[in-house]
């Protein structure tokens, strides 16, 4: 949490040019299994299976909110949307890497529409807080969708839309939340093993929900 390390107050990105150096791969082991659902935490996944990453604040509450999904095959914490390669999270945590917390999501949108999921990332935190989630501040916090094809794309931004004008009616501002294709955020870094399905391990953790409490309605 961002009070754990003061430099993590930082609100505004790094510049690209002074983030911190990273390494060649991981300082650490990535665990192979998700610990409740019993799937592969790094794939292959079912034949069908797409992926999107969001990132909606502090990734402890926000995974175990999206693994109880129906229809969700996997999830993961980490890292995404900075510089520095293979970051540890005390790297993260000082603002240097620019990189927010993400949670992978690799879901059947058979049985999990997109918009669906989308209505759930929107319901789960505020979007109108820039580079904080409540008192967890750092632009490691800020709120983003990273899509991996069109069609999550264009829904992202119809469910943004769409849900801009309730948030409004109910005296928040507009949406801060950034939305590009993954490829274009560049890689998602796995966290280390402990972040992993943090609140099944340690089912007293502390992260607190950030929802507006505004519902948010499809697009039609």
């Amino acid at each position: 949490m961002s009070w754990l390390f003061g430099s993590a107050l930082r609100s505004t990105m790094v510049e690209p040019e002074r983030a911190l150096k990273g390494r060649d791969g991981y300082a650490y082991t990535v665990p192979t299994t998700h610990t409740v659902l019993g799937t592969p935490l790094q794939g292959p996944w079912p034949e069908g299976t797409q992926v999107v990453y969001l990132a909606l604040g502090c990734f402890w509450g926000a995974e175990k909110a999206f693994w109880q999904l129906p229809g969700v095959v996997t999830t993961a914490a980490g890292y995404q949307g900075g510089f520095t390669p293979y970051p540890t999270y005390e790297e993260t945590c000082t603002g240097m890497t620019g990189h927010t917390e993400t949670v992978l999501v690799a879901y059947d949108p058979s049985v999990l529409p997109t918009e669906r999921l989308l209505q759930t990332f929107w319901e789960l935190h505020d979007p109108t807080q820039g580079f904080r989630q409540g008192n967890d501040v750092g632009t490691q916090y800020r709120s983003a969708i990273f899509t991996t094809t069109p069609e999550q794309a264009r829904l992202a931004q119809a469910t943004r839309d769409a849900y801009q004008p309730a948030l409004e009616r109910n005296g928040f501002g507009a949406i801060t939340t950034e939305i590009r294709p993954a490829d274009e955020a560049g890689p998602f870094y796995y966290a280390e093993d402990y972040h992993q399905q943090y609140l099944q391990k340690n089912p007293r953790g502390y992260c607190p929900v950030h929802s507006t409490g505004v519902a948010c309605d499809l697009p039609a």
